[in-house]
């Protein structure tokens, strides 16, 4: 499950911009753009984590909302449903199979990790930007960490008029996990019962 958090903080806070224009853009002029127009989102996400091994990637997909500052909810659906929820102060990670819960204060985790990107939360505080090559379409950047607290060891994200849409996600275990964000909604009003999570009855609750 620790695993599994890492990977979600990592994508927590997608969203886009739905600003058709200015796609000739480079990757941090549209990130920058991104981030300045976007307070909320949500849409569905396709995911694969190719390991250092070369087995098989593994293939998953679900949904997400987030909201600034620091919310989302990211919901793996197939082929395991996985929940991730964030109010900003606490982090509720949700196994249903296991009926097993993890709560983590958000702290400084979501500050080092790429979801800070895309939230916007002083990224060029947290992290070392640069332009990545133009390919399929797509302009990118790549970064880094500053702190040396990440949990990653690098992420380039794929914008096309000024929205993310794919994000490409390197860990210390030598996996890279691939993203492709799909049915984007713009700044939709979104209900603040997304953004908190009640563990069910019976369920074995974690503290961290």
């Amino acid at each position: 499950m620790k695993k599994l958090r890492g990977i979600l903080l990592a994508l927590c806070a997608v969203g886009c911009s739905g600003v058709a224009s200015m796609s000739w853009a480079s990757g941090l002029e549209q990130l920058k753009h991104f981030v300045a127009h976007t307070t909320s989102a949500r849409g569905t996400f396709s995911q694969s984590v190719v390991s250092k091994s070369g087995r098989k990637p593994q293939q998953s997909s679900g949904s997400f909302s987030m909201q600034r500052p620091g919310k989302f909810r990211w919901s793996y659906e197939k082929p395991y449903p996985q929940l991730l929820v964030s109010d900003g102060v606490q982090l509720w990670s949700f196994d249903p199979e296991l009926n097993q819960v993890a709560i983590k204060k958000v702290g400084t985790a979501l500050g080092a990790s790429p979801a800070a990107l895309l939230a916007g939360q002083d990224i060029e505080k947290n992290f070392e930007l640069k332009e990545a090559p133009a390919a399929d379409g797509l302009e990118f950047i790549e970064a880094t960490s500053r702190t040396g607290e990440a949990s990653f060891e690098r992420v380039k994200i794929g914008f096309k008029a000024n929205q993310p849409v794919s994000m490409e996600i390197h860990d210390s275990f030598g996996q890279i996990s691939l993203l492709r964000f799909d049915r984007f909604e713009v700044n939709p009003p979104l209900a603040a019962s997304l953004f908190r999570f009640t563990p069910p009855a019976g369920a074995d609750v974690m503290k961290e």
